[in-house]
C-alpha cells in the first residue's frame, strides 16, 4: 500500500512503519561518523594545551605515571585523559600560624591549645610562632604524602614544644628567643630532609611570648625595661670612652715623647761626660804631675771661690815668685 503525504510517497504493509523512499541509511551513518569525528577533534584540540604561570610548575602524568615537570608557559599534552596536569605553586612563600590565626584585616585570634606550653623550669608560657615555607619538590608534594602541610605543622608543633620544654622561662620571654628559633629551625629541617614530603622550611620566628597571668607579665616587662636601661648606660659609657680616649692617647703620646727626649738628653750628657773623662785621663796619662796640679787648683777654686790662690813658681819663699791663679785659668 502506497501513501502520499506532502509530496513524499510512503509504503506500508507487513506491520512495518512507513519509511520515505528518499532516506539512505548509508549516507546517514557516514554523516554521523563525520560529525562525531569533528566533535572529537574539537574536544581533543581544546584539551591538548595548558598554561602554567610564572609562580607555578606543572606535573604531567601519562596513564597515572609522572612523565614530565614543566615550567611557566603554554604546553601541549595528549588529550582524552591520556595525560593529566596538576599545577603547584612552587615559587610562593606560604605561612603557618601556631598559637593564633589572623585574617585579612590583621585581626588576631589566640589559640591557647597551640600556644600554651611548659618550660624546662616548670613555668607555663604562651608562645606564638610564625612559620614560612615553600614547595621544593612538586612531585613529592603531590604524591609522597596525603597532607604534607598538616605534617609540617604537626612537626613544627612537636619541635617547638621540645625546645621550649628544655629552656628556662627567662630565655623564652626575654633574651633566649633567637636561640630557640634557631634550634627549632635546625630540628625541623633535619626531619624534613628525612621525610621528603616536598616542602622546605624558610623561616621560624617567635611572634609573641608571654606568661599567662598579668602580674607575671608586668614583672617581666620590668625586667626588660631594666635590661634596656642597663644597655643604655653601657652605651653612654662607651660613648664617653670613645670621646675621651683620643685625648688620653694624645696626652700619653706626648708624655712618651717627652720621656724619650729626656732619655736621649741624659744619654748625650753621659756620653759627653765620658768623652771629657776619657780626654782628661789621656792627658793625665801623658803628664800626670801637671794634670794632678791642675785638678787640685780647679778643685780649690770651686770649693773656695772667694779665695785668691797664688802659685809659687820659684824654689824659695820670695813673694815675687808667686803668680795669681786667675792669670792661669782666665779669671779676674
Amino acid at each position: 500500500m502506497e501513501i502520499k503525504f506532502n509530496g513524499a510517497s510512503y509504503s506500508s504493509g507487513g506491520g512495518q512503519s512507513p519509511v520515505p523512499k528518499s532516506f539512505d541509511p548509508r549516507k546517514f551513518g557516514k554523516g554521523f561518523v563525520v560529525g562525531l569525528l569533528a566533535v572529537l577533534l574539537i574536544i581533543g584540540i581544546a584539551t591538548s594545551f595548558y598554561t602554567v604561570d610564572d609562580k607555578q610548575q606543572a606535573v604531567v602524568t601519562t596513564f597515572g605515571k609522572v612523565t614530565d615537570i614543566t615550567d611557566a608557559g603554554v604546553h601541549f599534552k595528549l588529550p582524552f585523559g591520556i595525560q593529566k596536569v596538576q599545577t603547584v605553586d612552587v615559587h610562593v612563600y606560604q605561612k603557618i600560624e601556631l598559637g593564633y590565626t589572623s585574617d585579612k584585616n590583621n585581626q588576631y585570634v589566640t589559640d591557647t591549645s597551640e600556644s600554651t606550653m611548659i618550660t624546662g623550669d616548670y613555668n607555663i608560657v604562651n608562645v606564638d610562632f610564625f612559620v614560612e615555607y615553600k614547595i621544593s619538590d612538586p612531585v613529592a608534594f603531590l604524591y609522597a604524602s596525603v597532607d604534607p602541610e598538616m605534617i609540617l605543622k604537626n612537626l613544627i608543633q612537636s619541635q617547638v614544644r621540645n625546645v621550649v620544654g628544655s629552656s628556662t622561662v627567662d630565655a623564652v620571654l626575654t633574651d633566649g628567643k633567637e636561640n630557640i628559633q634557631m634550634q627549632v629551625r635546625e630540628l625541623v629541617m633535619e626531619i624534613l630532609a628525612e621525610y621528603d614530603i616536598g616542602l622546605s622550611l624558610v623561616d621560624v620566628r617567635i611572634q609573641d611570648s608571654e606568661p599567662p597571668t598579668k602580674a607575671v607579665v608586668e614583672a617581666f616587662k620590668a625586667v626588660e625595661t631594666a635590661k634596656q636601661q642597663a644597655e643604655a648606660v653601657v652605651n653612654d659609657a662607651k660613648a664617653y670612652q670613645n670621646a675621651k680616649l683620643p685625648s688620653a692617647k694624645a696626652e700619653a703620646d706626648k708624655l712618651i715623647q717627652n720621656a724619650e727626649y729626656l732619655k736621649q738628653k741624659r744619654i748625650n750628657e753621659a756620653k759627653e761626660k765620658v768623652a771629657m773623662f776619657t780626654a782628661l785621663y789621656e792627658e793625665f796619662a801623658r803628664n800626670p804631675e801637671i794634670t794632678r796640679s791642675r785638678m787640685y787648683y780647679e778643685a780649690i777654686s770651686r770649693i773656695l771661690p772667694g779665695v785668691k790662690v797664688y802659685i809659687n813658681t820659684g824654689n824659695g819663699n820670695s813673694v815675687d815668685m808667686l803668680l795669681p791663679l786667675e792669670s792661669l785659668i782666665g779669671g779676674n
